[in-house]
């Protein structure tokens, strides 16, 4: 039996970046991961900027100014934001200029208009600032040459905003995983088929697939099968050569009808391990199928969503070429209270905000989905621990 750590260990050792690549527009890059470094064509802000309204001038026109003894200088002009005019003064000059205009290359200060009369023609200015003062230069955001973002990066809005900032219209990225999805068991219908006794609508299937999307996979979904063996490795051969990993619920335990022990062999894969050291999800089954990870999730639907993102979710992010870290772990301090004790490592559902953590209201079993929602962390018990108090100082992993 591994412990989750090691278990992860072994998945991510066999884990390899897709290595198919596209360009995408930039409007269609959210979540895509960077193939190449960017390095930029250009500055940022591409000219001496003003931060601020007020006037461009010289410092050393201003070196004596107060406001019992004002300095005035004559007003040439006016440059607003988008201004394209190349505006040339002398001493004793200043321009009247808004936030976002350009400064003059003759010009080595902004001062602001709440230090002025606010002239238009004549400006009466009563203090002296430094050279340099208010005055945003080319490419301090960004200089040209850099690398603005490096290979493996994941493009949020964030880093959307600063590729347009350098007129990027598309971007080199990675494709998206493909992952086949599979549910197994004799149980499962489908959303909107009649509902029997002794049947369960098919929650996994959904769910799933959705925590997939949002993670930026493309699904590649088969339809549920029941517990026959023969029928689930037929299922996972056929989309085998799309699949850059295979992810599968059910069917992992040790009853009769635990299938999945039975599909590996027909399809050739090697066992890596089976079972972690963990409650929920201790019956995981892992394995390669020509060279491509297979994960065997619970068929419980907590247990396979506490299982994916504790060991699909690391390897996905591998696959997809990003080099950002992921399952983010804290101390958090916990506000209620949870009365069993844990005898071996055990994962409750909970919300963390603001350093404090509250187990999610509802059944924190196995099949007890409905837990999940508002759940944005996972609370680490360690094994042997327990009923645990309010106040306790608790790990969380971060969804």
């Amino acid at each position: 039996m591994q412990t989750p750590e090691s278990a992860l260990e072994l998945l991510l050792k066999h884990a390899l970046p897709v290595s198919r690549t596209e360009t995408v527009a930039l409007e269609k890059a959210l979540g895509r991961v960077l193939s190449e470094d960017i390095v930029s064509p250009m500055p940022v802000p591409p000219f001496d900027r003003s931060p601020l309204d007020g006037y461009a001038l010289c410092s050393a026109d201003i070196a004596t100014a107060s406001r019992e003894h004002p300095v005035h200088l004559r007003v040439i002009g006016e440059a607003d934001a988008g201004c394209t005019e190349h505006f040339t003064l002398t001493r004793g000059e200043a321009l009247r200029i808004m936030t976002g205009a350009p400064v003059p290359a003759c010009c080595d200060c902004v001062i602001r208009q709440e230090d002025t009369d606010e002239g238009m023609e004549q400006v009466e200015i009563y203090v002296s600032v430094a050279s340099g003062m208010n005055v945003v230069r080319a490419g301090e955001d960004v200089t040209q040459g850099a690398v603005l973002l490096r290979k493996g990066t994941r493009l949020g809005s964030a880093a959307l905003g600063v590729l347009a900032s350098i007129g990027s219209t598309a971007v080199p990225v990675y494709d998206r995983p493909h992952v086949v999805l599979l549910c197994t068991g004799d149980e499962l219908v489908q959303p909107g088929e009649e509902l029997v006794y002794g049947k369960i609508y098919d929650s996994s299937r959904t769910n799933l697939t959705a925590r997939l999307r949002e993670l930026g996979c493309h699904v590649i979904l088969c339809p549920s099968v029941p517990d026959d063996p023969e029928y689930a490795a037929a299922a996972i051969r056929a989309n085998l050569p799309e699949a850059d990993l295979v992810l599968t619920t059910g069917g992992v335990s040790v009853g009769k009808k635990d299938i999945m022990h039975q599909v590996l062999p027909l399809l050739g894969a090697e066992r890596l391990f089976w079972k972690v050291a963990m409650k929920p999800g201790s019956p995981l089954l892992c394995g390669l199928v020509e060279k491509k990870l297979m994960i065997c999730l619970s068929g419980n639907p907590f247990a396979a969503l506490a299982g994916f993102e504790l060991f699909a979710k690391p390897v996905l992010q591998i696959l997809a070429g990003c080099t950002e870290p992921v399952n983010r772990r804290m101390k958090a301090v916990l506000r209620g209270s949870f009365r069993k004790g844990s005898p071996q490592r055990r994962m409750i559902r909970g919300t963390v905000w603001a350093g404090e953590v509250s187990p999610t209201p509802g059944m924190q079993t196995n099949g007890a989905l409905s837990a999940m929602i508002g759940c944005n962390c996972l609370i680490d018990i360690p094994a042997g621990t327990g009923p645990l108090e309010e106040g306790s100082m608790v790990e969380v992993v971060i969804l």
